[in-house]
């Protein structure tokens, strides 16, 4: 993948299937399964969260001049989901399938919301303002 739309989107696709994974297991009320698999899901998504906080989102601010655009409201968003994911990761240990089916639709609706932002703008200004520095750009959010 050569850009940070296309890297990045490829990541949200990863990390949902991963998601779909989880629930369909603990809605059959499969937690042996279920539950290491939105362990897998969580660390997943913390991986991308760091890949963005950490390289990415400092490098487009920096570049921009801009830290209260649109990355804190990505940022903001990233909290909302480790809140939730929270949540889940104790339904999980309580094996609340109700408690965490809940937790799941409103996750799945944040993440839509997110992912249409960043898929649909952050990430292609990033492409625009990084231009000439994409590939290192992804080089260090892959080391993350």
């Amino acid at each position: 993948m050569s850009n940070i739309t296309d890297t990045m989107s490829a990541d949200h696709h990863r990390c949902d299937d991963i998601f779909s994974e989880a629930e369909a297991l603990i809605s059959k009320g499969d937690w042996e399964q279920g539950g290491p698999k939105y362990k897998e899901f969580q660390e997943a998504m913390e991986k991308h969260f760091a890949m963005e906080e950490e390289v990415l989102f400092p490098t487009f601010e920096q570049r921009t001049g801009q830290t209260m655009g649109p990355t804190q409201v990505m940022r903001m968003e990233h909290s909302q989901m480790r809140q939730l994911f929270a949540e889940m990761a104790e339904s999980v240990e309580q094996r609340d399938q109700e408690k965490y089916l809940g937790q799941s639709e409103t996750l799945l609706m944040v993440m839509q919301q997110h992912n249409a932002k960043e898929e649909q703008i952050l990430y292609h200004m990033a492409d625009q303002v990084l231009s000439g520095e994409v590939s290192e750009v992804l080089e260090r959010m892959e080391a993350v």
